[in-house]
């Protein structure tokens, strides 16, 4: 089998099992707010967790709270943030690239009489700065963009945007989802100049169903979630430590691995870049993407088509994100870049992760001139 649909979720590294395997069987099953023995001890390896991760992103463990994923954690951020907020501002902005829980939200806060401003983005990926500074003024209350776009690999010029941020409107806050760039491109959250990210345990070789936020100290957000306080009251509900180990484990893991991986998969970006246009594909994801991710659009084969081809070979791959998937529709992502409905229609993604080899892409090539040569396509 070749495994390059990781943006969509990974394989569970071994270290994450174990650890799962071992809090479920062991002693540490106990509830983290019981007073007893077994409640104290899980309390403390819960806390681990936490510190552990805030190792890795540096931050204050203060400022992490444990979600069920990435999309939970983006919709407490934004409208958990404009609802504490109510003096912030109006305003809020972002791009229609952003993943489907992001625009989501922001379609839900329209209807409530926020105003939203969607900032153009190039052929690149990337927002157009200029008009991103004609669009900031004193109303605006939040800023929110992807740090990598999960179908494409385009890295947000984050750094332009914060200093436009500072600039224009110093007391605007900035929120980044993180989810694609987790283990990928370094993060150091003290440094980054954001105030609100968040982050997904599956993306990284770790399990569905738990997820971070971070909230810098001194930010202000209402908790999606009520009932006993747990997490200082953002996010209540009895704490899962498998579910909080399992998460730090990835983190730590992909921290580790980070380097390697990026050195890696790169080679193996470059390789099926050159290799598929030279087979007259077409390249969607800029030449300055996150390597991890590689976008492409095979001529005369509709995406599905390409995607069904390849998992005949036991090839794995996508058309667009998976949570739109079974829309049946283009990509959002590729069309608000400007990319032709022709190409888009033919797209899909491929996306890597540090347990992909060269051997793969060779044999992923191979497979597309079978493919190619089955239904007697000319490439040249």
């Amino acid at each position: 089998m070749i495994y390059f649909d990781n943006s969509a979720t990974t394989r569970p590294c071994e270290e994450v099992i174990r650890v799962i395997n071992d809090d479920l069987t062991g002693d540490m099953w106990g509830n983290p707010g019981s007073l007893h023995k077994l409640g104290m001890n899980s309390a403390k390896a819960y806390e681990q967790a936490l510190a552990d991760i805030a190792s890795c992103l540096k931050c204050s463990a203060s400022e992490l709270i444990f979600t069920s994923c990435g999309t939970e954690s983006a919709n407490t951020a934004i409208e958990g943030f404009l609802k504490a907020n109510p003096r912030a501002g109006n305003t809020v902005i972002s791009t229609r690239t952003e993943h489907k829980c992001t625009l989501e939200t922001l379609n839900l806060l329209e209807k409530e009489g926020y105003t939203v401003k969607y900032v153009k983005v190039g052929r690149d990926g990337k927002p157009d700065l200029d008009e991103l500074r004609s669009l900031i003024d004193e109303d605006t209350a939040l800023l929110c963009f992807t740090h990598v776009n999960n179908e494409t690999g385009s890295i947000l010029p984050l750094e332009q945007i914060i200093n436009i941020r500072k600039e224009l409107c110093p007391k605007a806050v900035i929120y980044l989802d993180c989810v694609q760039s987790l283990g990928k491109l370094p993060i150091n959250l003290k440094s980054m100049g954001i105030d609100m990210a968040s982050f997904s345990g599956h993306k990284v070789h770790g399990i569905k169903g738990v997820g971070l936020l971070y909230i810098r100290n001194g930010i202000k957000v209402n908790p999606l979630i009520i009932g006993g306080g747990q997490q200082n009251g953002m996010r209540s509900g009895t704490q899962s430590l498998p579910l909080a180990a399992s998460m730090a484990v990835a983190v730590k893991e992909a921290e580790k691995a980070r380097g390697q991986a990026y050195e890696e998969v790169s080679k193996i970006n470059s390789y099926l870049r050159t290799e598929l246009a030279s087979r007259g594909a077409t390249v969607n994801s800029p030449d300055d993407a996150l390597p991890f991710v590689l976008n492409v659009a095979f001529r005369n084969f509709q995406s599905e088509t390409m995607l069904h081809c390849l998992e005949m070979y036991d090839i794995f791959i996508s058309t667009v994100s998976a949570c739109s998937s079974k829309s049946k529709k283009t990509s959002y992502v590729l069309e608000n870049m400007g990319i032709e409905r022709s190409i888009s229609a033919n797209s899909v993604r491929l996306s890597f992760s540090r347990y992909n080899t060269m051997e793969e892409a060779e044999a992923f090539v191979k497979a597309i001139d079978e493919i190619y040569n089955l239904y007697e396509v000319k490439v040249r």
